[in-house]
């Protein structure tokens, strides 16, 4: 029987999985673990089930010991995992994409429709009971049909992001690592363009790109100038892609119209301006927070574990 850590708390269908063939040391209380409580329990640990809160670097990997075979990230992005460092141990590195590309593509265009139609200043007037009445020019927003969305990342998120906006009657270009199926762009009448363009003529534009070295801070001053002052940013991806002391400064002085976040750059520290600003819809990491998406997630992180400590090649590897 192999040893299972789990580092956060995961839906009960996932650890049911995982217990019948292994011995799981599980984290059941509401709060991240601490990194001391963290090193102590991987010890011995044949597999490691992890939060993206969590980072798993040559440091946990050494506490757990030669033994540990496979590292399964309950999330598509992996970010908090040195890859290169499994690999050079050996050990299978796994994500858990696809399960969440539908949920993670309606809070992107959830996100779109609140910052360009202004629904969180409308819904925070309201609470905070102030006094209002219909009017010709009261919080008028910006309209979405025949409008330009610019996606960057075109994966399986970005398409269905691309989906909810073509029915929408938006208008759809992207930047990518490489074209998408042709049948696929015909449906979407999706062209593929440079980033430098993209930034020029979208009057959204929403990230769906991998974090890495190559996309840290791929948004920043320049390229925010670069938008139309008419425009909106919009992250459901991971929160250093956009240099947010930038971005702050650009909502600050209207030098783009608006934008909508669910991912921060120091994750869940905001920069405080950002808490000030009218034209900045935020929401914490809520991308695939929901019931059947997160078990989803849980129960394949679940089956990636069980496939390795099984001598099987896993469903959804990073590494291997």
């Amino acid at each position: 029987m192999s040893r299972v850590v789990v580092t956060g708390r995961i839906p009960e269908t996932a650890l049911e999985n995982l217990r019948v063939k292994h011995d799981v040391i599980a984290w059941e209380s509401e709060g991240s673990i601490s990194r001391e409580e963290l090193l102590r329990r991987v010890a011995g640990a044949d597999a490691i089930v992890s939060l993206l809160t969590e980072r798993v670097d040559a440091e946990l990997l050494d506490a757990a010991g030669p033994q540990l075979k496979v590292v399964s990230n309950v999330a598509v992005g992996y970010d908090n995992i040195d890859v290169p460092a499994c690999t050079e141990r050996g050990i299978i590195a796994t994500n858990t994409p696809g399960v969440l590309t539908e949920a993670t593509a309606d809070i992107a265009f959830g996100l779109i429709l609140m910052a360009t139609r202004r629904l969180g200043e409308g819904e925070r007037l309201i609470r905070a009971g102030q006094p209002w009445k219909w009017g010709m020019f009261f919080l008028l927003g910006s309209s979405l049909q025949g409008k330009t969305l610019g996606i960057v990342g075109m994966g399986g998120i970005g398409i269905a992001t691309a989906r909810r906006a073509k029915a929408f009657g938006m208008e759809i270009v992207y930047q990518s690592r490489s074209e998408i199926d042709p049948t696929i762009a015909a449906e979407l009448g999706a062209r593929r363009v440079e980033l430098d363009e993209l930034l020029a003529i979208s009057d959204v534009i929403s990230l769906h790109c991998p974090y890495g070295p190559n996309t840290h801070h791929l948004i920043g001053a320049e390229q925010l100038a670069a938008m139309k002052d008419t425009a909106y940013l919009v992250n459901t991806a991971r929160g250093p892609i956009i240099d947010e002391a930038a971005l702050a400064l650009a909502l600050r002085e209207n030098q783009i119209a608006g934008a909508g976040l669910d991912v921060f750059e120091q994750e869940p520290k905001i920069h405080p301006w950002l808490l000030e600003l009218e034209n900045v819809a935020l929401v914490p990491h809520l991308g695939s927070a929901t019931v059947e998406t997160r078990t989803a997630m849980a129960v394949l992180a679940a089956s990636n574990t069980l496939a390795v400590l099984g001598g099987e090649q896993p469903p959804t590897p990073i590494n291997g």
